[in-house]
């Protein structure tokens, strides 16, 4: 199974050749307009075969799930509009599992980061019961990184990783290049001017439990030149692959 995060920097109509190359059997997309609209726009038929998921109150710029090959996704019955941008899906097909899609705002109009947990970290406390039945994911831009981390406040990303190790979930950037939060040497968002030498962040992850990690069979974090330095967008891709688990009866 291969899940795909990326922040398409709106206009997925125009993109979806480079993110259906990637072959994902799950694709959480960020700033990703309403189906309706990429439909409207000639989005390719491929992109919209399996109906996605997506949430947000702009219709030009979302969160979407994306399935592909055989996989659906639908969205819980418990969520909540009022986490903008966090949905949790269930994911079915050859591999089923829950998905936490992420597109987490958490600098935006009214939010102070200092006194306010961010849409991540209430998430986590809202869906707790979703996320403790069976095998589930993380995915998406998350804004964050413990670069940023300050003495007391509760946005604080060091207080989400902690949140997520106690539900088995485990960033599959870190876990599978020994990289410690806050050093990482490749970067998913390349800000403001998409430089190459300009200011870069790792803020969009793939978080996973244990037993993924341990059948991961590959992982990549897309490049500059693939991804930003030919206008597709400012962020690049993460993908992660992972082996189904062997029959009990094979």
């Amino acid at each position: 199974m291969r899940l795909v995060a990326w922040n398409c920097a709106m206009a997925l109509h125009r993109k979806a050749d480079a993110l259906l190359a990637l072959k994902p059997d799950v694709a959480v997309i960020s700033e990703c307009a309403d189906p309706a609209i990429l439909r409207a726009r000639g989005a390719r038929a491929e992109l919209l075969d399996a109906a996605p998921v997506w949430i947000g109150d702009n219709p030009n710029k979302g969160l979407a799930v994306f399935a592909f090959n055989g996989f659906t996704a639908r969205l819980d019955d418990a969520y909540l509009p009022y986490l903008r941008y966090i949905a949790p899906v269930h994911i079915e097909g050859p591999m089923p599992f829950r998905l936490l899609a992420a597109w987490a705002q958490n600098a935006s109009a009214g939010t102070n980061r200092k006194r306010q947990l961010g849409p991540l970290r209430r998430s986590l406390g809202k869906y707790r019961e979703f996320l403790q039945a069976g095998d589930v994911a993380l995915a998406g831009d998350l804004n964050n990184n413990v670069i940023w981390d300050r003495p007391g406040w509760r946005v604080n990303h060091a207080k989400a990783l902690k949140s997520l190790t106690a539900l088995d979930l485990h960033s599959a950037y870190h876990t599978l290049t020994s990289e410690e939060p806050g050093h990482e040497t490749a970067p998913t968002h390349y800000w403001r001017d998409r430089r190459k030498d300009g200011p870069t962040y790792h803020i969009d992850y793939i978080f996973a439990p244990s037993g993924w990690l341990g059948r991961a069979s590959g992982f990549h974090v897309g490049s500059f030149e693939d991804w930003c330095g030919n206008g597709l967008s400012d962020h690049v891709p993460l993908v992660l692959d992972v082996r189904e688990p062997v029959s009990r009866e094979a």
